[in-house]
């Protein structure tokens, strides 16, 4: 039977499944269980519905997991201070185009005698100072390094958000894997024991033929409890995402099963679309250009600086001496308002505009090549990826035609060993065999969706993330 698709694939291995326990309920109705024996079984139901329903019940989609990552994280609500902090940071840089404004009020007592005055008496001056700059080669890149602060922490955040939400999908598609991966081995596991105890019980086989294929199925166990360990080890990732804590909430559970979805890509064209969207590559050039704009600010003090000021005092009574003054015509006779401009202009240079100029451009240099290395390696990292999903897909197909191939012979060779035409260790090589065949398209599945995610990581795609593959990744 030739494969139309891999969801009609998955669909005849999980009705051979069914097929499979279906048999096994057959065989244990044919054995006559005792009371005893019925009690254990009923039991055991009992618990696998409990276990089914916890799994359901605590069970959660992507979908919620990316949101609760992006929602609740740690990286990601620190990269969200990190933005408030560049608005604050920002009106720094902008500082330098505002005026700067003082006020003093000076009081006291004075006393003694000049000119014939006598006598004590209090007195108060008001001044003020206001100083704006006029001129400042620092003034345009100053508000240009400030709107670039604020672009900088912004695409901080983007990247902190992709890094997150791509390491809690990867721990998504791990969990359901290895569950899946567990689950397989556990019920083959299973059904070889309980098939040669049911042969044992109906008289077919010898205890040593069953107590032999107990043995070699419990090879099984340490590969169930390698993979229920990856399990757990990707439950415990999706809680770190997700700033749950194990100790005072349950562990998520995934919810579903890997799906195996065709993707057809364009590297060319997704290599163009990549360069303007992922916020990686945004962020390095925003770091040029503030690098860039760091040197002009210590350049500009080679420049001169333009400033206008205008003081004033205010004086409620007359007659008060100022400070040092010699003669009544130095003294108080009224509030003022003086204008006036002076500059400055740095002609020697002691080293520390020079030298920091040097450093900045060095800085912006080391930003530049950065950002020509992430440029380049976005068409040869999509090329890899594009190999990867050609060859994954290969796979998948052979090995999907393989595990029908291997279910039939399974169920084959099983009909022959309750019809006694078949040996217990044949059939022991078959269910493995199965076994093995299946594992390899359950990895094969896996790393297509780990693929798709690289895919998506890569090509910037992950802030139009959603189930939706049709509408997002094609």
């Amino acid at each position: 039977m030739k494969r139309s698709s891999a969801t009609l694939a998955r669909q005849s291995v999980t009705v051979a499944l069914w097929a499979t326990r279906h048999e096994h309920v057959k065989h244990i109705s044919v054995a006559r269980p005792t009371g005893k024996r019925l009690q254990r079984a009923i039991i055991h139901l009992f618990l696998l519905i409990v276990v089914c329903f916890a799994r359901t019940a605590h069970a959660i989609t992507l979908e919620r997991v990316l949101q609760s990552t992006l929602d609740q994280n740690p990286a990601i609500q620190e990269a969200k201070s990190g933005l408030e902090q560049a608005a604050g940071q920002r009106l720094v840089f902008r500082s330098v185009i505002w005026p700067h404004a003082e006020l003093g009020v000076p009081a006291g007592v004075q006393a003694g005698h000049r000119a014939g005055e006598s006598g004590v008496k209090g007195f108060a001056v008001g001044r003020g100072w206001l100083t704006q700059a006029l001129f400042n080669m620092a003034v345009p890149p100053s508000l240009r390094r400030g709107d670039i602060e604020v672009l900088i922490a912004q695409q901080q955040l983007n990247v902190a958000v992709v890094e997150q939400l791509h390491a809690a999908r990867l721990a998504f598609y791990a969990a359901l894997y290895n569950r899946s991966l567990e689950d397989e081995q556990r019920q083959k596991l299973e059904e070889n024991v309980a098939s040669q105890k049911n042969r044992f019980e109906a008289g077919l086989a010898d205890k040593s033929a069953f107590t032999s294929a107990t043995v070699q199925a419990s090879e099984l166990v340490p590969q169930i409890e390698s993979a229920h360990g990856a399990y757990r080890q990707a439950q415990l990732k999706l809680a770190e995402a997700m700033a749950i804590d194990p100790a005072k909430s349950t562990l998520p559970e995934p919810e579903g099963e890997l799906q195996f979805v065709p993707l057809r890509v364009d590297v060319d064209s997704e290599t163009a679309a990549a360069l303007q969207r992922r916020a990686d590559l945004k962020l390095a050039r925003l770091f040029v250009r503030a690098a860039n704009e760091d040197q002009r600010i210590i350049a500009a003090d080679y420049y001169p600086v333009v400033v206008g000021s205008i003081p004033s005092e205010w004086v409620p009574v007359t007659g008060i001496h100022r400070q040092e003054s010699t003669s009544k015509t130095q003294d108080f006779i009224g509030s003022e308002i003086r204008e006036k401009a002076a500059y400055t202009w740095r002609v020697a240079d002691n080293g520390k505009v020079g030298g920091a100029v040097l450093r900045e451009r060095a800085a912006r240099e080391m930003n530049e090549l950065t950002c020509r290395k992430l440029e380049a390696n976005v068409s040869r990292e999509l090329s890899r990826i594009a190999n990867e999903l050609q060859a994954i897909d290969a796979r998948e197909k052979s090995l999907s035609e393989a595990t029908e191939s291997a279910e039939e012979g399974a169920r084959t060779v099983r009909e022959n060993v309750a019809s006694g035409l078949a040996s217990p260790f044949e059939y022991r090589v078959t269910e493995n065999a199965f076994l093995k065949t299946r594992s390899g398209l359950l990895d094969a599945i896996y790393q297509h969706n780990v693929a798709i995610a690289e895919w998506d990581r890569t090509t910037g795609r992950y802030f139009q993330f959603s189930d939706d593959t049709a509408q997002n990744v094609h």
